[in-house]
Protein backbone atom coordinates (compact mmCIF):
# COMPACT_ATOMS: atom_id res chain seq x y z
CA UNK A 1 0.00 0.00 0.00
CA UNK A 2 1.38 3.36 -1.06
CA UNK A 3 0.08 6.52 0.61
CA UNK A 4 0.87 10.03 -0.59
CA UNK A 5 1.00 13.12 1.63
CA UNK A 6 0.31 15.89 -0.86
CA UNK A 7 1.01 18.69 1.64
CA UNK A 8 3.53 18.54 4.49
CA UNK A 9 5.89 21.14 5.94
CA UNK A 10 8.64 18.73 6.96
CA UNK A 11 11.23 21.52 6.96
CA UNK A 12 9.32 23.25 9.80
CA UNK A 13 11.18 24.02 13.03
CA UNK A 14 8.63 21.76 14.72
CA UNK A 15 10.64 18.80 13.38
CA UNK A 16 14.15 20.07 14.15
CA UNK A 17 14.65 17.60 17.02
CA UNK A 18 13.44 14.43 15.28
CA UNK A 19 12.91 15.09 11.55
CA UNK A 20 14.60 11.89 10.34
CA UNK A 21 12.63 9.79 12.79
CA UNK A 22 9.34 11.42 11.72
CA UNK A 23 10.10 10.78 8.05
CA UNK A 24 11.15 7.19 8.71
CA UNK A 25 7.98 6.53 10.72
CA UNK A 26 5.91 7.83 7.81
CA UNK A 27 7.77 5.71 5.27
CA UNK A 28 7.25 2.63 7.46
CA UNK A 29 3.53 3.48 7.56
CA UNK A 30 3.41 3.35 3.75
CA UNK A 31 3.78 7.07 3.03
CA UNK A 32 6.30 7.05 0.19
CA UNK A 33 5.70 10.43 -1.44
CA UNK A 34 5.82 13.77 0.35
CA UNK A 35 4.91 16.97 -1.48
CA UNK A 36 6.53 20.00 0.14
CA UNK A 37 4.87 23.43 -0.19
CA UNK A 38 6.92 26.63 -0.11
CA UNK A 39 6.18 29.55 2.21
CA UNK A 40 8.65 32.26 1.15
CA UNK A 41 12.35 32.74 0.37
CA UNK A 42 13.34 31.98 3.97
CA UNK A 43 12.20 28.36 3.64
CA UNK A 44 13.82 27.62 0.28
CA UNK A 45 17.17 26.29 1.49
CA UNK A 46 15.52 24.06 4.11
CA UNK A 47 13.33 22.59 1.37
CA UNK A 48 16.33 21.92 -0.85
CA UNK A 49 18.13 20.21 2.04
CA UNK A 50 15.12 17.97 2.66
CA UNK A 51 15.10 16.93 -0.99
CA UNK A 52 18.85 16.30 -0.93
CA UNK A 53 18.50 14.03 2.10
CA UNK A 54 15.51 12.09 0.72
CA UNK A 55 15.67 12.39 -3.08
CA UNK A 56 13.36 9.43 -3.75
CA UNK A 57 10.60 10.68 -1.47
CA UNK A 58 10.48 14.50 -1.51
CA UNK A 59 8.79 16.53 -4.24
CA UNK A 60 9.11 20.30 -3.95
CA UNK A 61 6.77 23.15 -4.79
CA UNK A 62 7.65 26.82 -5.24
CA UNK A 63 5.46 29.77 -4.32
CA UNK A 64 4.66 32.62 -1.98
CA UNK A 65 2.22 31.86 0.84
CA UNK A 66 -0.48 34.54 1.25
CA UNK A 67 0.45 35.24 4.88
CA UNK A 68 3.95 36.11 3.64
CA UNK A 69 2.54 38.77 1.30
CA UNK A 70 3.57 42.12 2.79
CA UNK A 71 5.35 45.32 1.75
CA UNK A 72 8.14 43.43 -0.07
CA UNK A 73 5.95 40.85 -1.82
CA UNK A 74 7.23 41.81 -5.27
CA UNK A 75 10.79 40.84 -4.37
CA UNK A 76 9.42 37.55 -3.01
CA UNK A 77 7.58 36.93 -6.28
CA UNK A 78 10.84 37.64 -8.11
CA UNK A 79 12.47 34.92 -5.97
CA UNK A 80 9.71 32.49 -7.00
CA UNK A 81 10.14 33.39 -10.67
CA UNK A 82 13.91 33.00 -10.53
CA UNK A 83 13.71 29.63 -8.77
CA UNK A 84 11.37 28.31 -11.45
CA UNK A 85 13.94 29.21 -14.09
CA UNK A 86 16.72 27.27 -12.38
CA UNK A 87 15.30 23.85 -11.48
CA UNK A 88 12.31 21.49 -11.50
CA UNK A 89 9.33 21.87 -9.21
CA UNK A 90 6.14 19.83 -9.10
CA UNK A 91 3.65 22.62 -8.35
CA UNK A 92 3.23 26.30 -7.61
CA UNK A 93 2.22 26.44 -3.98
CA UNK A 94 1.10 27.12 -1.57
CA UNK A 95 -0.59 30.21 -2.94
CA UNK A 96 -3.92 31.90 -2.39
CA UNK A 97 -5.64 34.28 0.02
CA UNK A 98 -5.76 34.32 3.83
CA UNK A 99 -8.01 36.77 5.67
CA UNK A 100 -7.86 35.10 9.07
CA UNK A 101 -5.72 37.79 10.68
CA UNK A 102 -6.65 40.91 8.70
CA UNK A 103 -7.30 42.19 5.18
CA UNK A 104 -4.51 44.78 5.12
CA UNK A 105 -2.81 43.16 2.13
CA UNK A 106 -5.91 41.74 0.41
CA UNK A 107 -5.26 43.47 -2.93
CA UNK A 108 -1.59 42.45 -2.84
CA UNK A 109 -2.61 38.87 -2.01
CA UNK A 110 -4.97 38.85 -5.00
CA UNK A 111 -2.24 40.21 -7.26
CA UNK A 112 0.31 37.67 -5.99
CA UNK A 113 -2.19 34.83 -6.38
CA UNK A 114 -3.05 35.82 -9.94
CA UNK A 115 0.61 36.29 -10.89
CA UNK A 116 1.53 32.83 -9.57
CA UNK A 117 -1.41 31.20 -11.37
CA UNK A 118 -0.02 32.69 -14.57
CA UNK A 119 3.43 31.29 -13.72
CA UNK A 120 1.82 27.87 -13.23
CA UNK A 121 0.26 28.07 -16.68
CA UNK A 122 3.57 29.16 -18.20
CA UNK A 123 5.39 26.17 -16.68
CA UNK A 124 2.43 23.79 -17.12
CA UNK A 125 2.32 23.09 -13.39
CA UNK A 126 -0.57 22.56 -10.97
CA UNK A 127 -1.33 25.14 -8.29
CA UNK A 128 -1.86 24.31 -4.62
CA UNK A 129 -4.32 26.73 -3.06
CA UNK A 130 -4.34 28.08 0.49
CA UNK A 131 -7.74 29.56 1.41
CA UNK A 132 -8.61 30.76 4.88
CA UNK A 133 -11.78 32.78 5.44
CA UNK A 134 -11.51 33.84 1.78
CA UNK A 135 -13.57 31.49 -0.40
CA UNK A 136 -15.29 34.31 -2.29
CA UNK A 137 -12.00 36.10 -2.95
CA UNK A 138 -10.18 32.92 -4.01
CA UNK A 139 -12.97 31.90 -6.39
CA UNK A 140 -13.06 35.42 -7.84
CA UNK A 141 -9.39 35.11 -8.85
CA UNK A 142 -9.76 31.50 -10.03
CA UNK A 143 -12.76 32.33 -12.21
CA UNK A 144 -10.84 35.22 -13.78
CA UNK A 145 -8.09 32.73 -14.73
CA UNK A 146 -10.38 29.82 -15.66
CA UNK A 147 -8.92 27.82 -18.56
CA UNK A 148 -8.10 24.21 -19.49
CA UNK A 149 -4.49 24.72 -18.35
CA UNK A 150 -5.53 25.80 -14.85
CA UNK A 151 -5.57 22.79 -12.49
CA UNK A 152 -4.35 21.76 -9.07
CA UNK A 153 -5.36 21.10 -5.47
CA UNK A 154 -7.58 23.05 -3.10
CA UNK A 155 -5.41 22.41 -0.05
CA UNK A 156 -7.07 21.74 3.33
CA UNK A 157 -10.55 21.98 1.84
CA UNK A 158 -13.08 23.00 4.51
CA UNK A 159 -15.86 24.49 2.41
CA UNK A 160 -19.43 23.53 1.61
CA UNK A 161 -20.62 20.97 -0.93
CA UNK A 162 -21.40 23.79 -3.38
CA UNK A 163 -17.87 25.19 -2.95
CA UNK A 164 -16.43 21.71 -3.42
CA UNK A 165 -18.34 21.37 -6.69
CA UNK A 166 -17.15 24.80 -7.83
CA UNK A 167 -13.54 23.86 -7.06
CA UNK A 168 -13.90 20.59 -8.98
CA UNK A 169 -15.43 22.47 -11.91
CA UNK A 170 -12.24 24.58 -11.95
CA UNK A 171 -10.11 21.41 -12.36
CA UNK A 172 -9.14 21.27 -8.67
CA UNK A 173 -8.79 18.18 -6.53
CA UNK A 174 -9.84 18.53 -2.89
CA UNK A 175 -6.99 18.17 -0.39
CA UNK A 176 -8.47 16.26 2.56
CA UNK A 177 -6.61 16.17 5.86
CA UNK A 178 -7.18 15.93 9.59
CA UNK A 179 -10.25 18.19 9.58
CA UNK A 180 -12.31 15.34 8.10
CA UNK A 181 -11.88 13.48 11.41
CA UNK A 182 -13.13 16.39 13.56
CA UNK A 183 -16.66 16.32 15.00
CA UNK A 184 -17.18 19.90 13.87
CA UNK A 185 -15.27 19.52 10.60
CA UNK A 186 -18.54 19.33 8.58
CA UNK A 187 -16.98 18.11 5.31
CA UNK A 188 -17.56 14.49 6.38
CA UNK A 189 -21.30 15.21 6.11
CA UNK A 190 -21.26 15.52 2.31
CA UNK A 191 -17.96 14.02 1.17
CA UNK A 192 -19.60 10.71 0.26
CA UNK A 193 -21.50 12.65 -2.44
CA UNK A 194 -18.18 13.71 -4.03
CA UNK A 195 -16.57 11.10 -6.28
CA UNK A 196 -13.26 9.99 -4.70
CA UNK A 197 -11.57 10.60 -8.05
CA UNK A 198 -11.56 14.27 -6.97
CA UNK A 199 -9.75 13.72 -3.66
CA UNK A 200 -6.13 13.62 -2.49
CA UNK A 201 -4.74 12.99 0.99
CA UNK A 202 -2.68 15.47 2.99
CA UNK A 203 -1.63 16.26 6.54
CA UNK A 204 -0.44 19.91 6.51
CA UNK A 205 2.02 18.70 9.16
CA UNK A 206 2.86 20.00 11.72
CA UNK A 207 -0.64 21.55 11.74
CA UNK A 208 -4.18 20.13 11.98
CA UNK A 209 -3.45 16.68 13.36
CA UNK A 210 -6.35 14.21 12.94
CA UNK A 211 -8.09 12.44 15.78
CA UNK A 212 -6.85 10.97 18.10
CA UNK A 213 -3.85 13.35 17.86
CA UNK A 214 -5.87 16.56 17.56
CA UNK A 215 -4.12 19.46 19.32
CA UNK A 216 -0.71 17.78 19.07
CA UNK A 217 1.98 18.08 16.41
CA UNK A 218 0.83 16.54 13.15
CA UNK A 219 3.07 14.11 11.25
CA UNK A 220 2.98 12.67 7.74
CA UNK A 221 2.45 9.18 9.17
CA UNK A 222 -0.97 10.36 10.36
CA UNK A 223 -2.20 10.57 6.78
CA UNK A 224 -3.15 6.95 7.44
CA UNK A 225 -5.78 8.22 9.92
CA UNK A 226 -7.22 10.41 7.17
CA UNK A 227 -7.32 7.42 4.81
CA UNK A 228 -9.10 5.36 7.47
CA UNK A 229 -11.77 8.04 7.89
CA UNK A 230 -12.27 8.26 4.13
CA UNK A 231 -12.56 4.48 3.93
CA UNK A 232 -15.39 4.74 6.47
CA UNK A 233 -17.08 7.60 4.57
CA UNK A 234 -16.87 5.87 1.18
CA UNK A 235 -17.43 2.35 2.47
CA UNK A 236 -14.17 1.20 0.89
CA UNK A 237 -11.03 -0.42 2.24
CA UNK A 238 -8.04 1.69 3.29
CA UNK A 239 -6.08 0.01 0.49
CA UNK A 240 -8.67 1.17 -2.07
CA UNK A 241 -8.55 4.73 -0.71
CA UNK A 242 -4.74 4.67 -0.85
CA UNK A 243 -4.81 3.46 -4.46
CA UNK A 244 -7.39 6.01 -5.61
CA UNK A 245 -5.83 9.01 -3.89
CA UNK A 246 -2.27 8.15 -4.89
CA UNK A 247 -3.41 7.73 -8.51
CA UNK A 248 -5.10 11.15 -8.26
CA UNK A 249 -1.93 12.75 -6.88
CA UNK A 250 0.20 11.26 -9.65
CA UNK A 251 -2.16 12.71 -12.26
CA UNK A 252 -2.00 16.16 -10.68
CA UNK A 253 1.76 16.30 -10.13
CA UNK A 254 2.75 14.43 -13.29
CA UNK A 255 4.81 11.66 -11.71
Amino acid sequence: MILTDTHTHLYSEAFDEDRDEVIQNAIESGVLRFFIPAIDSETTEAMYQLEQNYPEHMFLMMGLHPTSVNENYKSELAHVEQALKTRKFYAIGEIGIDLHWDDQFLEAQKEAFKFQIQLAKKYKLPIVIHCRKAFDEVFEVLESERSPDLFGIFHCFTGTKAQAEQAIDLNMKLGIGGVVTFKNGKIDQFLNEINPSHIVLETDAPYLAPKPFRGKRNESAYVLKVAEKLAEIYNKSVIEIAEITTKNSKEIFGI
